[in-house]
C-alpha cells in the first residue's frame, strides 16, 4: 500500500512540474476560469473602439493608425500568441456567420409571412418545412462543427508549439501588416481556398464512393433548400475537410500574420451567410446573386437526382472544368449582365441628368420671360400706347357715326308726314268735283 501511495505522489509531482498551468485546487480552477473569460470578453473591447473611432472620434487616418497600433500592441503585451489566434478567431465566427445565421432563422420562423417575400423560393424555402426536431438538430451541429474546428486550430497551434517546440503556425509579431499586404495575401487565401474546396467538394462528397459521400448525402443534402445555417451542417469530418482545411491550409502555408487570417476567415463566413441564406435580397449584386443561385442549383440537382455541379462558389473552376449546372447562368454570364446593368444605370442617369438640365433651361428661360413682362407693365412705352389711343378712338366715332346715321333714318321714316301746300290742293280739287 506505501509502494501505491508513493508511486501516486510521485505520478502527481511529476505531472505537477510537466504541466504547471493545471490547477491545483478549486480555487485556482475557478480563477483560471473567470481569467480566460474576462480575457475573453475584453480582448475586443479595444478593437471595437478603435473600428467605432472615425465614426465619432472625428479624427484623421493617420491618428487612427497610431491608436491600432497602440491597442493592438497593448493586445500582444497582454495576451499570448495562442490566445489572440483563437479568441480572435472565435469572435469573428461568431459575429460573422454563426449570430447572424440564427438570427436569420429565428427570423424566418418567427415572421413567416415576411420571410417568405425574401426567399427565392418563397414559402417552400422557409426552415419551418424541415420541422422544428430536425431546424434544432441543424443549428446544434452547425454550432458544434464551428467550435469543433477551432478546438482543432488549437490543438494542431498546441502540437507545433509546445511538444514539437516548432514556431506559431499563424504569425503574432508587434509589427502590424500593411493595407497592401493583407489585401494580396487575402487574395492568395481566397484563390487556394477556393481550389482545395472544389477538389474536396467534387472528388471526396460527391464521386469516389465512401463513407464520406454517404455522409455528406444523409447530412447536408437532407435539406432540400439551404439556408444560412446548412453551411456548418454536415458531418464534422466532411466540414472539417470541405470548409475548414480549405480555409486553414493556406494560412499556414503562406504562414499569414494573424490579423490578415482574421479578416479572411471574415470574409469567407460572410459569404457562406449570404450565399446559402436562400434570400433574393442581398447585401450586393456583384457576383454575390450568382453565387448564392448556383448554391440552390447544386441542392436542387441533388434533389433531383440530375447531373450534380456547381461544386465552387464563385464559380470559375466549374466553367473551366465544365463542372456547371445545366440551364444555369455561370460566371461569365453574371459579369456579363452585372456589365450591361451598370452601363444602363449609368445611361438613364446621363438621360436624367440631361432632362433634368433641359427642363432647368425652359424653365429659366419662362422665368426672364415672365420678369421682362412684368417690368413691361410696370413701365409703359407712351409712344406706342398713343398710337394705339388714336387709332382706337379713331375707329369707335366711325361706328358710332354710322349708327346715328342709321337710326335717324329710322325715325325720319317713322314720322314723316306730307307738307301742307299738298293738303291744300287736295282740298281744292274736292269742291270742284
Amino acid at each position: 500500500m506505501s509502494t501505491l501511495r508513493e508511486q501516486l505522489v510521485h505520478a502527481y509531482g511529476f505531472l505537477q512540474e510537466r504541466t504547471p498551468w493545471l490547477p491545483r485546487s478549486t480555487s485556482e480552477l475557478y480563477g483560471q476560469l473567470l481569467s480566460k473569460f474576462t480575457g475573453l470578453v475584453s480582448l475586443p473591447i479595444p478593437l471595437v473602439s478603435f473600428l467605432a473611432l472615425p465614426f465619432f472620434g472625428g479624427s484623421s487616418a493617420t491618428v487612427n493608425l497610431v491608436v491600432f497600433y497602440l491597442t493592438w500592441s497593448a493586445l500582444v503585451a497582454s495576451h499570448g500568441p495562442l490566445e489572440l489566434e483563437l479568441y480572435g478567431t472565435l469572435l469573428v465566427r461568431l459575429v460573422c456567420f454563426l449570430l447572424p445565421a440564427l438570427g436569420f432563422a429565428a427570423f424566418d420562423c418567427m415572421l413567416p409571412s415576411l420571410a417568405k417575400g425574401l426567399k427565392n423560393s418563397g414559402e417552400k424555402g422557409l426552415p419551418l418545412q424541415l420541422g422544428r426536431k430536425k431546424l434544432l438538430e441543424i443549428a446544434g451541429i452547425a454550432v458544434l462543427n464551428v467550435l469543433l474546428s477551432i478546438a482543432v486550430q488549437a490543438g494542431i497551434e498546441t502540437l507545433a508549439t509546445q511538444v514539437l517546440h516548432l514556431r506559431s503556425l499563424l504569425k503574432v509579431t508587434l509589427m502590424v501588416p500593411l493595407p497592401w499586404t493583407i489585401l494580396k495575401d487575402v487574395a492568395k487565401g481566397f484563390a487556394a481556398r477556393g481550389i482545395l474546396r472544389y477538389v474536396a467538394h467534387r472528388y471526396l462528397l460527391h464521386t469516389y464512393r465512401t463513407p464520406l459521400r454517404t455522409w455528406h448525402r444523409q447530412w447536408q443534402h437532407s435539406v432540400q433548400l439551404p439556408f444560412s445555417l446548412v453551411a456548418a451542417y454536415d458531418h464534422p469530418l466532411n466540414y472539417l475537410l470541405s470548409q475548414w482545411a480549405p480555409l486553414f491550409l493556406p494560412a499556414v502555408w503562406f504562414r499569414f500574420h494573424v490579423l490578415t487570417w482574421h479578416v479572411l476567415v471574415a470574409l469567407v463566413s460572410l459569404e457562406d451567410l449570404f450565399v446559402y441564406s436562400g434570400y433574393a435580397v442581398l447585401p450586393t449584386s456583384i457576383m454575390l446573386a450568382g453565387m448564392a443561385r448556383r448554391t440552390d442549383a447544386h441542392f436542387a440537382a441533388v434533389k433531383d437526382g440530375r447531373e450534380v455541379g456547381n461544386f465552387g462558389n464563385l464559380g470559375i473552376l466549374d466553367l473551366v472544368c465544365r463542372t456547371a449546372c445545366k440551364e444555369e447562368a455561370n460566371v461569365v454570364d453574371d459579369m456579363q449582365s452585372e456589365a450591361e446593368n451598370y452601363a444602363l444605370q449609368q445611361r438613364v442617369e446621363k438621360a436624367v441628368q440631361s432632362a433634368m438640365g433641359g427642363l432647368n433651361e425652359e424653365q429659366e428661360r419662362r422665368n426672364q420671360a415672365s420678369t421682362k413682362a412684368v417690368k413691361g407693365k410696370n413701365v409703359p412705352d407712351h409712344e406706342g400706347y398713343d398710337d394705339v389711343g388714336e387709332t382706337r378712338t379713331t375707329s369707335d366715332e366711325g361706328v358710332d357715326g354710322d349708327a346715328n346715321t342709321r337710326v335717324g333714318a329710322d325715325r325720319n321714316d317713322d314720322e314723316y308726314q306730307p307738307p301742307p301746300t299738298q293738303r291744300r290742293s287736295n282740298r281744292q280739287r274736292a269742291r270742284k268735283a
